[in-house]
Formats: C-alpha cells, sequence, structure tokens
C-alpha cells in the first residue's frame, strides 16, 4: 500500500530510509515550537496556546504536504515572518495582534489564490533574482537584530539610537554563551544544533537561577481557546494595509521557492519546469498560512531543516508524515518548553538570521541598479523594524534606477505595479 502511493522503488528508497530521515527532519526543526512560541508570546499572546498551536499546524501542514504533494518537505510557523508580525506589526505599528492574524489570513488567501494561477510566476518574474536574494538576506539581518536587542546584547542609546547593552549582566551573559554554542554547533555541522544549544543554554539558565526549572517534562496539551479563531479581518481590509499583506505574501512565496529549490535540488525533485510536485508544495504552503491564522499563529511555510532528511535519504511525502508523528510528542512538552529561559531562544534567531544573510553573497553588486535597491532592502528592514519599507523602498529604488539610466527593457508592468503598491506605506506614513 505505502509502495503504490508514494511511489518508494521509483524514488528509490525503502519504509525504513523514509522513518530515518523524517525523525532527523524532526530534530533538526523541533527548536521551532518553543522558539515561535516565546517569540510570539512578547505579543501578550499566552504562550501555552501558542506551543500548542505551534506543534499542531506542524503536525497538519507536514503531514497534508506528505499526502498530497507526496514530496519530503516539513512546514511549520515561518522564522523571519514570526519576527516581524511580533515585533513590526504588534510591538512596532501598535496592531493588535488580532488584526496582525487577519494580515497573515489575508496574505494566505492570496498565495493561495496566485498557486492556482498565472500571477505567482508574473509576481515573481517581476522582481529579479538579486533582489529576491536581498530580500532573504535583509529579512535575516532583520530577526538577528531582532535577537540582538532581545538577548541585550543591543540596547537604546539616547545619543546614537543603538549601542551596546550591558555586558556584566547576568542574563546577557547566558545569552552570549547561548550564541557561542549554536555558533559552534553549526560550524560543526551537527544535526539538531539549535535544539541542542537552546537545551544547553537552558541548563545554564537553570543553574544561574535565571528561570526555574521546570518540575515535569510532559503534561495534556493547553487549550488554543484564548488565540483560536480571534483574527479580525474587517479592519484590515484598508489601502494602507495592503503592502503589508502583499509583503507577507512575497516573503512566503519566495522563502517557500528558496526552500524548495534547495531540497529538490538534493532530492532529485521539482526539476521540472512547472512541477507538479512543487506546485502541490506551495499550494498546501498558502493552505498552511491560512489554517495557521485561524489557530492563532503567523505565516507556515516550507522548511529548509527539511534537507537532512533528504540527506538521510529521503525521498517522498512518507518523510513528511513520520516527521509529522514525531512532532505529536511536542504537544505534551509544555512543561519542559514553558521553563525554558528567553536567552536561550533568541541566539537561535540570531543564527537563523546569519543564514539568511548569506544568500547576499549571490548579489550581483557589479549593477549598480541592484546594488542601490540591495543596499535599500537589507538596511532598511532592521532599522525600521519592517519587512515591508524594506522590500517598498528596494523595489522603489529600483524602479528609479532604471529609469534614469534608460534601462527600459528591464522595466516590466508587474515591476510597475509592485513599484507603485511600494508607494502605499511611505504615502501613508507622511
Amino acid at each position: 500500500m505505502l509502495e503504490g502511493f508514494f511511489k518508494l522503488k521509483e524514488h528509490q528508497t525503502n519504509v525504513k530510509t523514509e522513518a530515518l530521515a523524517g525523525f532527523t527532519t524532526f530534530l533538526t526543526m523541533m527548536y521551532i515550537v518553543p522558539v515561535n512560541a516565546i517569540i510570539m508570546s512578547q505579543t501578550g499572546m499566552p504562550m501555552d496556546a501558542l506551543i500548542t498551536a505551534t506543534a499542531l499546524i506542524t503536525i497538519l501542514s507536514t503531514l497534508l504536504n506528505g499526502v498530497w504533494a507526496n514530496t519530503p518537505v516539513a512546514m511549520s510557523v515561518g522564522m523571519g515572518l514570526n519576527a516581524y508580525f511580533t515585533f513590526g506589526l504588534v510591538l512596532g505599528m501598535k496592531i493588535p495582534w488580532e488584526n496582525a492574524l487577519g494580515v497573515v489570513f489575508l496574505s494566505g488567501i492570496l498565495f493561495l489564490v496566485v498557486s492556482f494561477t498565472n500571477f505567482r510566476r508574473w509576481i515573481m518574474e517581476s522582481i529579479p533574482h538579486d533582489l529576491r536574494r536581498a530580500i532573504s538576506a535583509g529579512i535575516g539581518a532583520f530577526i538577528a537584530f531582532i535577537g540582538l536587542k532581545q538577548m541585550g546584547i543591543i540596547a537604546d542609546n539616547p545619543a546614537t539610537l543603538v549601542g551596546l547593552g550591558n555586558l556584566a549582566d547576568t542574563n546577557v551573559l547566558v545569552g552570549i554563551f547561548g550564541l557561542l554554542v549554536v555558533l559552534a554547533l553549526s560550524a560543526w555541522k551537527i544535526k539538531g544544533a539549535f535544539i541542542l544549544s537552546v537545551a544547553i543554554t537552558s541548563i545554564l539558565g537553570w543553574i544561574l537561577g535565571i528561570k526555574a526549572m521546570p518540575e515535569a517534562i510532559f503534561s495534556m496539551p493547553a487549550s488554543m481557546a484564548p488565540i483560536m479563531f480571534k483574527l479580525n479581518i474587517l479592519e484590515v481590509l484598508t489601502l494602507s494595509m495592503l503592502p503589508v499583506i502583499l509583503a507577507f505574501m512575497i516573503t512566503d512565496m519566495f522563502d517557500s521557492l528558496g526552500t524548495l529549490a534547495g531540497v529538490g535540488y538534493r532530492a532529485g525533485i521539482f526539476r521540472e519546469k512547472g512541477s507538479k510536485e512543487l506546485e502541490k508544495t506551495l499550494q498546501v504552503d498558502a493552505v498552511a498560512t491560512v489554517g495557521g491564522s485561524l489557530l492563532g499563529l503567523s505565516t507556515t511555510t516550507s522548511f529548509l531543516e527539511s534537507a537532512s532528511g533528504v540527506e538521510e535519504g529521503g525521498r517522498t511525502g512518507l518523510t513528511a508524515i513520520f516527521t509529522a508523528f514525531c512532532f505529536i510528542l511536542t504537544l505534551f512538552m509544555l512543561p519542559l518548553f514553558g521553563a525554558i529561559p528567553d536567552n536561550a531562544i533568541y541566539p537561535v534567531l540570531v543564527a537563523v538570521g546569519i543564514l539568511m544573510f548569506a544568500e547576499l553573497r549571490h548579489v550581483d553588486f557589479s549593477d549598480f541598479s541592484i546594488s542601490v535597491a540591495a543596499f535599500a532592502i537589507v538596511l532598511f528592514m532592521p532599522l525600521t523594524y519592517s519587512i515591508t519599507n524594506g522590500l517598498a523602498a528596494g523595489l522603489l529604488l529600483y524602479f528609479f534606477m532604471r529609469l534614469i539610466k534608460g534601462e527600459f527593457k528591464e522595466l516590466s508592468g508587474g515591476l510597475l505595479f509592485l513599484a507603485l503598491i511600494s508607494l502605499i506605506p511611505f504615502v501613508f506614513h507622511a
């Protein structure tokens, strides 16, 4: 039955290999449950409900992808957009988290629509590859900046806006220790580096009394009632919120496509233009984002950690199904996750930011128009605390540079459309 449905022989794999691959993917991305819950809880949403919701959407979206798309890709709440949701929209723009969930819902609906139409390709082809890479790098700089600020390494400074924090503070020192641990484990290419660093740093935090050790490891899952179906859609159906909604959709799209390109290359899938597996995986991604917003979560996306399972031989959706089953365990780990010190979590945010920022190495800086736009994207995202502002500034400057240089062949109707949309956040801010 499994052979016929997942076509294991055709993909040169077997049940044992797929199971090992699924467990490997689980170990490398298990960190997302406590990390996402701690990040989003800064909005005032209850952490216990977020833990349950994060675990559940990971299980459901990964399971759906395994069955529908038959690809070894796991999904969960995306790093970067969860930080933007929390620190950009709710804390930065003072938008209630219920309204922010409405933004996620509408971006998911848009993504779902474009997943079934040629509009996705039109949007994709309108933004040059170099700017897509700059967007990834900008988000990396943004979330690394957030991580360093939350750790206390970077602090407010009235004279210079930002400066070094109190490096004598025990909590800050624990964060620095955690950052060194996660960087060392990543450099050594140890599987599960993120969750291992969280565990090691948490133990140090417990020893130093920053947070109490958990009295138990397992409990029944917490209720999602405080956040489930609490999204507010009508209040974000405004022109001023359109760029934010588009920024969430575009970022999710490019994040997913970049992840799937990397995972697909290793697994030998997605190589054909218009690949059905790619299309179906993107459709699941969009459905999961809509579903996640209903549960009370920010954008769900494909996880690059799926590549670890592929490296172990995972080639089909059975790998994703095994990963989903492993995540059931996290539903019952509330006491353990709730006892993790914040500064055991934020170093992971910095590490993820570094990985994303590395995309900048592929940008062609010999093209001055690309250089200007990429610079704006990477600088504006962290300095304005907004992915939307960075994306908008980059697109506007790219359009402007091509226009004044007379490079009209590099311009398109899609780029003009995006440039006009990009004006909106600055007009409303003024």
